[in-house]
């Protein structure tokens, strides 16, 4: 199994910082779902902030926040919901620390909890769909605003326009996700300070008009109150819980890089302003209706200041989406498909448009939002509890090397090509999370309570206890344990 790599001299470290030819900003990213070499591997963990910074300064966490408020919670309930669901981020965090120690993608460490076969299951349903729908629901975010631009200039908003919109919005997106890690290394530091910039006048409009004291008119209370709770806990959870393939954006990193420091740029480059960005959405949901987030912050903010703002609705969403649709690209490859990491990323963003197309022209797209959410949310709850149990159980020990090994003869093959426990132990989760369910349907237990939602708690807490418990005396854990 993997073993401990001393720590390389000052002038090797230096070396480091500056990237490889394979991932320099203007060239096309030359690796895929392939370990990345240690003489590639450059980087500081602080370069993550930005990264995932600049992935959560996006239009969805406004909808969302001004969601909660529309749900009928108080502003200060919908505050702290937003602070307790975004505090997720620090398993994504986690998640993070097993790119540098296998220099490997998620899709490739998560051999290891799945077996070679059972991760391309893994990979087809919770990594590429479960990508492609939030590239969607992002894109169609990004849209509304666009569409709110574009009536500006004078021009009719019709079908063909919002089609256009929605294609050149895709197009810019996927030119980032297809040069790939070099390039978002280089963008996202000026991208976030441009973002940071933006939304800073959009909170000091915000303030000058929100009502700190806001509460409904019939306030909700009993299990009706910890139903909206749990219901906006999984929303904004819903966001960290989908990320577990930070490992994607931390991989190049030196194996000797601080594991709590990946964990710490990761997690609060994505807190901080998911944290930020949601709370302006329910700030605003006490001044205007926020069924509608562009049209009525335009009632608040600065006349001059409302295409800057829009723009940069749209600016940060294909920031989260490049993200997005990069990892989309390489769970294609993880699932078997011998493509070029840039093809497998055309073909996620061709499906991702499709997906918006109906989304915006056909469905109501703060219903779908929801919706979407809560549902994915049974998945990726207990997606993420199990990889985050099996970093905890190894010790953030990986190797790279035999997680490459896609033969039966790999240490990750186990029986038939698939891990019994992280297998079982996933539909478990997935299961238990079902019956808890109160969203399109409602499912027993969460009938016996009146409504109440627990699918995210018991989720994730069945698929961890069960592939912890399972996990215990297996070799490939145990071998991670006796690694020098």
């Amino acid at each position: 199994m993997a073993s401990t790599i001393p720590d390389q001299d000052p002038a090797s470290r230096a070396a480091q910082v500056t990237p490889p030819a394979a991932d320099r900003p203007g060239r096309i990213e030359a690796h895929g779902i392939d370990r990345i070499p240690d003489g590639e591997r450059h980087g500081h963990p602080r370069e993550l902030f930005s990264v995932w910074a600049a992935a959560n300064v996006n239009y969805l966490s406004l909808v969302i926040g001004g969601a909660l408020v529309l749900m009928g919670l108080s502003l200060w309930q919908a505050l702290g919901v937003i602070v307790v669901g975004n505090l997720l981020w620090l398993l994504t965090g986690l998640l993070a620390t097993s790119g540098p120690a296998a220099g490997a993608p998620s899709e490739v460490i998560t051999r290891a909890v799945y077996g070679v076969r059972g991760n391309r299951v893994n990979n087809a349903i919770g990594g590429w769909l479960v990508s492609v729908c939030y590239f969607a629901l992002n894109l169609a975010a990004a849209a509304t605003a666009a569409f709110a631009l574009v009536e500006k200039t004078g021009l009719a908003v019709t079908v063909p326009v919002e089609v256009a919109v929605i294609v050149v919005i895709a197009a810019l997106t996927l030119v980032i996700s297809v040069y790939g890690h070099g390039l978002i290394i280089k963008l996202y530091l000026p991208i976030t300070l441009a973002l940071a910039a933006a939304f800073a006048v959009v909170a000091f409009a915000v303030l000058r008009h929100a009502d700190l004291a806001y509460a409904p008119a019939a306030r909700p209370s009993g299990t009706e109150l910890w139903s909206l709770l749990l219901a906006g806990t999984t929303m904004i959870a819903s966001g960290p819980l989908s990320y577990t393939t930070s490992a994607d954006f931390s991989r190049y990193l030196p194996r000797t890089a601080s594991r709590r420091a990946i964990a710490g740029w990761t997690a609060l480059g994505a807190f901080l302003p998911s944290v930020v960005v949601s709370s302006l959405g329910a700030l605003a949901a006490t001044a205007v209706d926020m069924t509608d987030p562009q049209t009525a912050l335009q009632e608040i903010l600065p006349g001059w200041f409302t295409p800057v703002f829009l723009l940069a609705l749209v600016l940060g969403t294909i920031a989260i989406n490049a993200l997005t649709a990069y990892s989309a690209g390489l769970a294609l490859q993880a699932v078997g498909l011998r493509v070029r990491r840039s093809v497998s990323v055309l073909v996620d963003g061709a499906v991702a448009v499709a997906l918006t197309l109906y989304g915006v022209l056909v469905s109501d797209f703060l219903d779908t939002v929801s919706n979407a959410l809560q549902v994915i949310t049974v998945l990726v709850g207990p997606l993420m509890a199990v990889y985050a149990t099996d970093v905890l159980l190894r010790r953030c020990r990986y190797d790279g090397v035999a997680l490459s090994d896609e033969t039966p003869g790999s240490p990750f093959w186990y029986t038939a090509g698939v891990n019994r426990a992280g297998a079982l132990a996933l539909v478990s989760g997935v299961a238990a999370a079902s019956l808890c369910v109160s969203t399109l349907y409602t499912g027993p237990v969460a009938a016996a309570l009146g409504g109440t939602d627990l699918s995210l708690p018991v989720g994730m807490g069945v698929s961890a206890a069960l592939y912890a418990l399972l996990m215990r005396g297996d070799r490939t854990v145990l071998a991670a344990h006796t690694a020098a």
